[in-house]
């Protein structure tokens, strides 16, 4: 569905264009059900699942404190037929069930010779910012976009959250579909960003899996980001263009596969690039698409290309610390400078 459809009064938060997805596929087939801690009664811990268990009594499981037996339970039932979405409310806690995920999961369609698909999406929180120490802060996406087998995409905005959404309930792959918490829109999470509450269709409609998107156009520097990045790197541009640096911002959304074409497209015309990502600079993202530009094209730099991440250290608990470790705007801003000069 294009933009040229929207209804110009709908403005929500990713948290609540997402499981409007959820409730169309849910009314649409009842292969869909939802299952997570504290799905049914508090409505997951980002209101994914708010009014779900009501509209569909059996359909939505509160399950035990116990991500390696759900996940895999959910495994199988995919496997048989079903379209489970599992919430795991910190994405850190999907590293004790990573036998199921990354063995059975992402693994079986391939080991079967595509006798049998894996269609579940597995939805999660991740990113840091709000103090809760270093078991529960960290952005993994990069670890899980490793694994061959599964799709991983990260929506930074209400409309992509709403179309991805229903495009990963809708395909036959295990798809991961990452929030960033500070883009979920959710009151305890502190103030919206005014710029992750988009126009959002009320009829179904996808966003492709595999596709990155332009958010702005610029001729001087591309700035790539996923997720809340992607906001740093808008804010970024804006100070940019103060000093008269014309920054194109391209939103990743998927980081399993990754859109080169679009990526390279853009610094073909920059001659510059930047990869902001909360998730840790090393073996990450940042890397994997400066690596994958320049395997394509290196004679397209200009300069060096530059990567903003987090560093190699568990996130901390303390506010000044971690403020210090994540990725921002004015960290974006210098390294483009740098790069420009």
């Amino acid at each position: 569905m294009s933009t040229e459809t929207l209804d110009q009064d709908r403005i929500l938060t990713p948290g609540r264009a997402g499981r409007e997805a959820v409730m169309w596929e849910m009314k649409n087939s009842k292969d869909v059900f939802f299952l997570g801690e504290d799905v049914v009664h508090l409505g997951g811990v980002y209101n994914t699942a708010t009014g779900l268990a009501e509209e569909f009594p059996g359909r939505v499981i509160d399950t035990p404190i116990s991500e390696e037996g759900f996940v895999g339970m959910a495994a199988g039932a995919a496997i048989m037929g079903m379209r489970p979405i599992i919430e795991i409310a910190f994405s850190d806690f999907l590293l004790v069930c990573m036998n199921p995920l990354a063995n059975y999961i992402a693994k079986t369609h391939y080991m079967s010779a595509g006798q049998l698909k894996v269609p579940l999406v597995l939805l999660c929180g991740e990113g840091g910012g709000y103090n809760n120490g270093a078991e529960q802060s960290q952005s993994i996406h990069g670890t899980l976009a490793h694994f061959p087998g599964l799709k991983v995409v990260a929506p930074s905005n209400a409309y992509n959250a709403k179309g991805l959404m229903h495009a990963a309930i809708r395909d036959d792959n295990p798809v991961v579909l990452m929030y960033n918490k500070a883009t979920m829109g959710v009151g305890w999470l502190g103030p919206a960003i005014p710029t992750i509450m988009t126009k959002v269709p009320e009829d179904d409609y996808t966003v492709a899996l595999d596709k990155a998107e332009v958010m702005r156009q610029g001729k001087d520097i591309t700035l790539v980001g996923v997720a809340w990045t992607v906001h740093q790197c808008l804010q970024a541009a804006d100070e940019l263009e103060k000093d008269g640096i014309s920054a194109e911002v391209i939103d990743l959304r998927s980081l399993s596969p990754i859109d080169y074409d679009t990526i390279v497209t853009s610094v073909r015309k920059t001659g510059r690039l930047i990869v902001a990502d909360e998730d840790y600079s090393s073996y990450g993202m940042t890397a994997e698409v400066i690596t994958g530009c320049a395997e394509r094209d290196i004679s397209m730099f200009k300069a060096a290309p530059q990567r903003v991440a987090y560093p190699n250290v568990p996130p901390p608990a303390g506010r000044t610390m971690e403020n210090y470790c994540l990725p921002s705007a004015d960290k974006i801003v210098a390294a483009a400078k740098v790069a420009v000069s």
